[in-house]
């Protein structure tokens, strides 16, 4: 798969967990990548959420969301 059709699926991901209510809680960055944990209240309990970003484009495009978070 190209670097682009890997950032195309990880965006995929991350917009998936936020339309399903999900905030970002905390990021993790390490030479591996970015471990994300998504955080919501779902009918009385939180419920979490790990994602794995790789592409330096994924990891610009969830900064923003971040940022429009906050």
């Amino acid at each position: 798969m190209s670097n682009y059709q890997d950032f195309v699926v990880e965006r995929e991901k991350i917009d998936f967990l936020i339309q399903s209510g999900f905030k970002i809680k905390s990021v993790n960055e390490n030479l591996s990548g970015a471990f994300i944990e998504f955080e919501r209240t779902h009918k009385g309990e939180k419920e979490n959420q790990i994602l794995h970003i790789l592409t330096a484009d994924a990891r610009k495009y969830f900064s923003g969301i971040l940022i429009q978070q906050i």
